[in-house]
C-alpha cells in the first residue's frame, strides 16, 4: 500500500521539488534525523529509484534500536531499507565515524544521496574558514549527491511535522563541545543578529561559489597529489595547495590552513627549516627535492 502524502504541505513540497532533478538508482544515507527522513520521504513521493541504508556506528547505547526504527520509517514510505553496522576507528570520533559511514555507503556502487541542507552549507563555510581553508559543498561530488543544499533545515523539520513523523535527534548534535554544534547554536545566530536578518543564505551562497571555483580549478589543472618540490614550485599557488592537501588527505592527515601554509613553505621558502607538525602526531619533512611524511 502506498503511503498517504498530505495535500497541503509547504515544507514537504520544498523537499519534493529539491529531489526532482536527481535520478537513481541511488542509496540514501538515512540516520533517522529530520533531514534524512525528509529526503527519504521526498524521494519516495517523487517515485525515485532509491534504497535507504542506515549505518549503525555503535557509539551510543540503543543505537541498534534507533537504526531499526529509521529503517522501518523508510519501509513505511514504500522504500527498501537495511541496517549496516560499522566499526569506528580511533582518533577524532566525528571524523572517524564519517569515514566509516561513507565507506559503507559507497560500497553499494550507486550514487549516494545525503541530506546536507543550506544550513549545513553555511556551517561548513565557517568551519573551513576557521581552519584557514574556507570551503563549500557541491550538489554533486563524484558519486555523492546533495539534493537538499538549497533547502533549509526548517523545511526538513517542518516536513516531518507535516507527515506526522517523529525523527531521532542525535544527542551529539546538541553538544557544544563539538565545534559544528557551537557554530550552529552560537555563531550563526550571532551573525544573524549582527546582520539584522538571516545570515544563512549569504553564507551558503558563498560556500556554493567556493565549491564551484574548486570544481573549475580541478577541471583546468592537474590536482593529483605529489611530493615533488620541483613540480609543486612550478604550480600556481591555488593549484599547489590543493595538490599538497590531496597528498595529506590521501595519507589520512586532516588538512588545517596554518599547517598547510607551513608545508607549502617547505617548497617555496626552503631555507633548511625543521619538520612541520601535522595531525595525528606526524610531521612533514623535506628530504632533498621531495616531501615525506614521518
Amino acid at each position: 500500500m502506498q503511503p498517504f502524502w498530505p495535500r497541503r504541505s509547504p515544507h514537504f513540497l520544498a523537499c519534493r521539488r529539491a529531489v526532482r532533478p536527481f535520478d537513481g538508482p541511488a542509496v540514501i544515507g538515512l540516520s533517522g534525523g529530520p533531514d534524512s527522513l525528509a529526503l527519504a520521504a521526498a524521494a519516495a513521493a517523487e517515485g525515485k529509484d532509491v534504497t535507504c541504508v542506515v549505518v549503525d556506528h555503535g557509539l551510543q547505547d540503543g543505537s541498534a534500536g534507533v537504526a531499526e526504527r529509521a529503517a522501518g520509517a523508510a519501509r513505511g514510505f514504500g522504500l527498501a531499507a537495511e541496517v549496516v553496522r560499522v566499526e569506528v576507528g580511533e582518533g577524532n570520533v566525528e571524523a572517524a565515524a564519517r569515514s566509516a559511514r561513507y565507506e559503507a555507503l559507497l560500497a553499494y556502487g550507486h550514487d549516494l544521496w545525503v541530506a546536507h541542507t543550506a544550513d549545513d552549507q553555511a556551517e561548513t563555510l565557517i568551519l573551513g574558514a576557521l581552519r584557514g581553508n574556507p570551503s563549500g559543498m557541491a550538489p554533486r561530488a563524484g558519486r555523492v549527491i546533495r539534493p537538499f543544499l538549497g533547502v533549509r533545515r526548517a523545511d526538513t523539520v517542518g516536513a516531518c511535522e507535516e507527515l506526522g513523523l517523529t525523527p531521532w535527534h542525535d544527542p551529539m548534535n546538541a553538544d557544544p563541545a563539538f565545534r559544528r554544534v557551537a557554530v550552529r547554536t552560537q555563531v550563526v545566530p550571532l551573525l544573524s543578529k549582527l546582520l539584522g536578518g538571516d545570515a544563512v543564505p549569504a553564507l551558503a551562497a558563498t560556500a556554493g561559489r567556493i565549491a564551484a571555483d574548486h570544481a573549475l580549478i580541478a577541471s583546468l589543472a592537474d590536482l593529483s597529489p605529489t611530493t615533488s618540490c620541483e613540480e609543486l614550485a612550478r604550480d600556481a599557488g591555488p593549484v599547489r595547495r590543493r595538490r599538497l592537501a590531496a597528498w595529506l588527505v590521501g595519507e589520512g592527515v586532516p588538512v588545517q590552513g596554518d599547517q598547510l601554509d607551513a608545508v607549502e613553505a617547505l617548497v617555496v621558502d626552503w631555507h633548511g627549516q625543521g619538520p612541520v607538525a601535522v595531525a595525528g602526531g606526524r610531521v612533514v619533512v623535506r628530504e632533498g627535492a621531495q616531501l615525506a611524511l614521518r
